[in-house]
């Protein structure tokens, strides 16, 4: 299983599940990148799917039999070369033989030798996902440096509803492409909560208008995505977004300024750290108008009278959570960009301070951005214009080292 040097080898490990079939688009995407997939079935998946299914989207042979091409030693080589490994789905029986090291097919055996990052896309009914036995080995799994995204909420075989919904392809790809971006080493959230808001809120003026923003949410969602990468339990409060729920993140979805201060507060009890990312209203109108507000032929409206909304940011950084809990704000600004920042980072006490210049044509809803990150020490840490996701992997660094002793894995 040999790669060229510029395809990143991945082993697409399946396990018996009925979302086994969304693994085909997952294969799909992988190889249309440019990357080489070996796939590696279990038995039981193949009950769902067969093998020249997954030849013919792999453009390779299946792996599934310790004992076929045994002069090649594929339970050993299949491990050692890959880049990655990912598992989706990840059934709670293929989790418990991972966690406990039982090597009883090829897959299981490709899991004890690879090392390379590991990612498990859980995929069961919520009882089973929900129960002791499965949550002790998703621990065991995350304390050993595998990546287990959370399950999704949704429909589940049958009429079913809940927690344990493989997440959908192009979510569990994106996060994959981040794995392999930072390597092995990536997982440095393993064991953390973070809490990220994103999107703008919204103040309702009568049935049909409101008061909003420009906000696509975009930049938060890179936030929890790539925290989500890095091997964090993510908590993602979103205010009017139209974007997909990034793979292995719980979001909890929110209307306006008062919404998102309950939400964020409620997550941010146990998270080590909050990142304000929201563009959150600093106004709302002072009445709500119970009928549309007509317009009068002849007549200028009547003015909105307006109240300030709860500064969500300043109070988290005023009441902490715990002891060394790390809250990270956001500075919009048009004019006087780092001096705005600056009185912005000591007015409402908080650790980091993301700057950056918006307007017309700048930042909202673009998929890159630009920064400066100041710190309450005084530094500033300038990121140039690219990905939003590399800005908000920069930011995580910064968290990262404001941390402490590594945490315990999350069950």
């Amino acid at each position: 299983m040999t790669a060229k040097a510029d395809r990143p080898t991945v082993v697409l490990g399946v396990s018996g599940g009925i979302a086994a079939y969304k693994a085909c688009e997952l294969l799909r995407r992988f190889t249309e990148s440019g990357h080489d997939v070996q796939v590696v079935p279990t038995a039981a998946a193949l009950e769902f799917v067969g093998a020249p299914t997954w030849a013919a989207l792999s453009g390779r042979p299946v792996a599934h039999e310790v004992w076929e091409t045994v002069h090649e030693v594929p339970h050993v080589r299949i491990g050692r070369e890959a880049d990655l490994v990912v598992v989706a789905p990840a059934t709670a029986d293929l989790l418990a033989r991972a966690a406990h090291g039982i090597a009883g097919d090829l897959l299981t055996n490709t899991l004890l030798t690879a090392r390379c990052p590991v990612v498990f896309a859980p995929a069961m009914h919520t009882e089973m996902w929900e129960h002791p036995a499965t949550r002790e080995n998703v621990a065991t799994l995350r304390r050993r440096g595998a990546l287990v995204v959370e399950p999704a909420v949704g429909r589940l075989t049958g009429a079913d509803t809940g927690k344990g919904r493989l997440p959908e392809p192009e979510e569990i790809f994106a996060l994959c492409r981040r794995v392999l971006a930072r390597g092995v080493s990536g997982a440095d959230l393993a064991g953390r909560h973070v809490v990220v808001s994103a999107g703008g809120t919204r103040e309702p003026l009568d049935p049909v208008r409101f008061l909003g923003n420009r906000s696509s949410g975009r930049q938060g969602y890179a936030f929890a995505a790539t925290a989500a990468a890095r091997g964090a339990r993510v908590t993602l409060v979103a205010a009017h977004t139209a974007l997909p729920d990034p793979a292995g993140v719980t979001v909890v979805p929110v209307g306006t300024a008062r919404e998102l201060r309950a939400a964020v507060l409620a997550a941010a009890a146990d998270a080590d750290a909050v990142v304000m990312a929201a563009a959150v209203a600093d106004f709302r109108p002072a009445h709500y108008a119970d009928g549309k507000i007509k317009k009068r032929d002849g007549h200028d409206p009547d003015p909105v009278a307006l109240v300030r909304n709860p500064d969500v940011l300043a109070e988290l950084s005023a009441h902490r959570a715990h002891p060394g809990q790390v809250v990270v704000g956001f500075a919009a600004e048009t004019d006087d960009v780092l001096a705005a920042g600056r009185a912005k980072l000591a007015r409402k006490g908080c650790d980091l301070l993301v700057v950056n210049e918006v307007g017309e044509h700048k930042t909202f809803g673009s998929a890159d951005n630009e920064a400066v990150v100041l710190a309450t020490d005084g530094t500033e840490v300038p990121v140039p214009y690219g990905p939003k996701e590399t800005l908000a992997d920069r930011v995580w660094d910064l968290v990262t080292a404001r941390f402490g002793a590594p945490a315990a894995p999350a069950g």
